[in-house]
Order: C-alpha cells, then structure tokens, then sequence
C-alpha cells in the first residue's frame, strides 16, 4: 500500500515536467487544489449538454434532475476509469462526463420520438433506452480497436466531427436569438448579451494567465448571468417543486427502444471511441507514461471499454452517455499532477453535487442568449477540431473528395431534410440526420473509391492551401 507523500516525487524522465506521478498520493491541500483545476475545466461541459438537449426538446421541468444526475454520473465514471476496476477503466487521471458529441443525435431522436407522439417522459425513455442499446456497441470495440482504426480514418471521423460542430451550432444561435419560440426572438438585447460573453471567452483565452484561460467557460457564463441580472433580464426562480437534496433513481423515466432513433446515436459512439483513444493518448504522454506498447494497449482498451460501460451506467441513472475529456489532458500538463488519486477528489465532488437538484434548478436560470454565446465557442471549436483531426496527415485525392462528398452531403440533408421526400418516411427519418448520412458517406468513400496519385503535395498545391 502506497503511503502519502507530503512533497513531490523526484523521479523524472529527462524533459519530464510531471510533479506527482501516476501512483503518488499527493497530500490532501495539493489534490484538492488539482481537483478544482479539473473541475473547473470541466463543470460547464458536464452539464451543458443536458440545459442544451432538454431546452431543445422542450423538457423544462426535467432539466435540474438531468443536471444533477449527470454530474452525479460522471463521479462514478471517473472513478472507474480513473482507478481502473479489473479491466474497466485507463488506470491514468482521466476524467469523464457527458459527452457534447452525442448532443444532436440525441436531439434528433428526441424530436423523431416527439413526432410519433411521445410525452417528455416517453421521450426521455427513448433516448435513454437507445443510449443502452448503443453503448454495446463501443464495449465490443474496445476488443477490436485494431478493425476500428482501419476503418474509421481520420479523415472519417474529422468529417464527422465537423458535421457535429456545424449541427451544434445551429442550436447555439437559437439560444443566442432567444431560444426558439420566445416573444423577443433575435433582438438586439439577446445578441448582446451572447456578444459580451463571446467576447468575455475571447479575453481569458488570450490572458496570460493558464488558469483563466482553463476556467475562461465558467468566467463567461459568470459575467453574463450577472449582466444579464443587472440589466432585468432574469427571472426570478422557483424552486418549490425541486427537492434540496436526492438520490438519483434508476430508470426513473422507464427504457424504451426505437429503431429509427438509434442509428445516429449508434454511430456516435463509433466515432467517441476514437477520440476517446486519442484522449488517452494524449493523457499518457503527458503523465510521463508508455504510448506504445502492451501496457499502453491495455489501458486503451480498458479506457474505451469504461466509456461503454459508464454509458450504459448513464443511461440507467437517467442522464445521456459519458467519455473521456481531452480538457484535461492539458490541466494534467499545466498543473503536472498525473496522479491517479487525484481522480478520487474529483469524482466524490461530482458525486456529492449531483444529490442536489436544486443546483441544476440554479443554472437552469442562466438566460439562454448566455448559454448560447458560450456554447457557440464550443461548438465551433468542435469544428475546428474536426478539421484538426482531417489534416492530421496529407490528404490523397480520395481523401479530399471523402471530405467534400461527406460534409456536402452530411450538411444538405441537415439543412433541407426535405430533399429526401421520395424516401418512404422511415428512411427519411433515418437520413436526415447530417451526422448519419455524412458519416455513412465518409466510410462508404473510404471503401470503395480508389487510390488516386499520394498524399505527397507539391510547392504549387502547398502554397494554393496557405493562400486558400
């Protein structure tokens, strides 16, 4: 049994900057003090997706269980995955939490239940039930990642990605407008509101200071909510109807199962393994620790074996499907504490905020112009990071038109769904979602075009991109 170190470890590998190992135990102060650091990186993405989701599918009275139950959900699952339990979990500090990737295919399947006439809570059974179904799905990858990652290129998953950032986007604008259906939609009051909170984000991102720019979400969604109090632009809460504390129910909503709901959502959790290989990657190089290897490979597949488990985990708690955060990869490197014990401090906080509704029924408070100004920097991130991952090597010409074919096609249909009217309306439903469509398109490209010249670019063409 390891004891606890009151001052750091000195063993380093040349160039290391790590200051607590992967096994030290840091002494309390110094784990708490790392713990916030992550927590603060990663509160606002933990429960953003459930304000987003439920606001789009109309679950108002919903939310602050969601809320509650995602951060009480994402404790558990970092734990897990973080101090790893026979093979289930990466055994590195790696936090978990809901995950943004799924937020429009969730959506989607909401508003497909929502059109076949189902209640909130019916609809929230779906999703919930689908989610289950699906994160089978990433279990069994993470015993085949080698077929994964020779199907599911980089350019495939980074066009995927990009429809995902570009889907999101469209709901961040309808919050910054006002959410939709409100009396005072677009006016300049809102987008004012979500301007100043863009422009707050822009600020920390810039500042000097590492931890600004880590908290520059929370900073945003602080100074917005306080303008938008200042300015008489909040409404007074009521929270009789939400209990100070409670335990989160298993299946409180009931399970169902829709088949026209789940192709999208089965599809995300394809591409969420790969970013989640990625995130553990990066986690491990900036631990001090092997990425290649057996022991590597281990904790891969144990680190994408816990992102299906703790989904499933979600689905039953009644909150939507977790992953691994890339966030922070970049407090571990910041902060130099890669102890996994740290995990422990993170995940019995988001255990305890997750007993308290009445948390969620306070952000559910925050205006929707200033939700809608942060998760626009978020979401166009995510493109970003999709056009990120596209260019992580030279592009061959079946790659350039895997992209273009993919994302045209993934777009199109998002934005005039009503060009698959000849469709019989299940296959309609099923197609118009951008991220199927547009991921099916990227693999069947992948598959069946040929090899056309390499990916070797000429000065001419490298030029024609920098100027492009």
């Amino acid at each position: 049994m390891q004891t606890e170190t009151a001052q750091p470890t000195a063993r380093h590998a040349p160039g290391d900057d790590v200051i607590y190992r992967l096994e030290d135990r840091p002494a309390p102060v110094p784990a708490l003090l790392a713990a916030t650091q992550h927590l603060l990186a990663a509160f606002v993405n933990i429960i953003a997706p459930a304000i987003v989701i439920g606001a789009a599918l109309g679950l108002g009275p919903y939310i602050p269980y969601l809320i509650a139950t995602s951060l009480f959900v994402s404790g558990i699952a970092t734990w897990i995955q973080s101090q790893k339990i026979g093979p289930v979990g990466s055994g590195l500090l790696s936090l978990q939490g809901t995950s943004f990737a799924f937020v429009a295919a969730l959506i989607t399947s909401g508003k497909i239940a929502q059109e076949g006439g189902a209640t909130p809570e019916e609809v929230l059974a779906t999703i919930f039930g689908v989610c289950a179904v699906a994160s089978f799905i990433e279990i069994g990858i993470s015993f085949a990642l080698p077929w994964l990652k020779k199907t599911i290129t980089p350019v495939v998953s980074g066009s995927v990605v990009v429809l995902i950032g570009m889907s999101l986007i469209l709901v961040s604008l309808r919050d910054i407008g006002g959410g939709a259906g409100a009396d005072n939609f677009g006016n300049g009051t809102n987008v004012g509101m979500a301007a100043f909170v863009i422009a707050v984000i822009l600020a920390c991102q810039f500042a000097s200071n590492p931890m600004i720019r880590v908290s520059s979400i929370v900073i945003g969604l602080v100074t917005g909510t306080i303008l938008a109090l200042a300015t008489g632009n909040v409404s007074a809460p009521d929270f009789s109807a939400v209990p100070l504390v409670s335990v989160p129910v298993p299946f409180r909503f009931g399970i169902s199962f829709d088949w026209v709901s789940f192709i999208p959502v089965a599809f995300m959790f394809i591409i969420t393994s790969l970013e989640t290989m990625g995130d553990i990657t990066g986690t491990s190089r900036v631990s001090g620790e092997p990425t290649e290897g057996k022991v590597f490979e281990e904790r891969v597949r144990g680190g994408v074996l816990a992102d299906g488990v703790n989904s499933l985990l979600a689905a039953a708690f009644a909150t939507f499907p977790n992953t691994t955060f890339s966030q922070n990869t970049g407090v571990v490197q910041l902060t130099g504490v890669a102890s996994r014990h740290v995990g422990r401090y993170i995940a019995v906080i988001l255990v305890i905020l997750g007993l308290f509704p009445v948390l969620g029924a306070v952000l559910q408070q925050i205006p929707r112009p200033v939700l809608g100004g942060s998760t626009f920097v978020m979401f166009s991130l995510i493109v970003v990071s999709g056009i990120r991952i596209i260019g992580s090597h030279p592009l061959t010409k079946k790659d350039t038109i895997t992209v273009a074919l993919s994302v045209g096609v993934g777009l199109g249909v998002q934005l005039l769904p009503e060009v698959l009217s000849f469709l019989p309306p299940l296959w309609k439903q099923i197609f118009s979602s951008g991220i199927t469509t547009g991921g099916l398109t990227a693999i069947l490209c992948g598959l069946l075009l040929p090899e056309i010249g390499t990916a070797a670019r000429s000065r001419s063409e490298q030029l024609a991109l920098e100027d492009a």
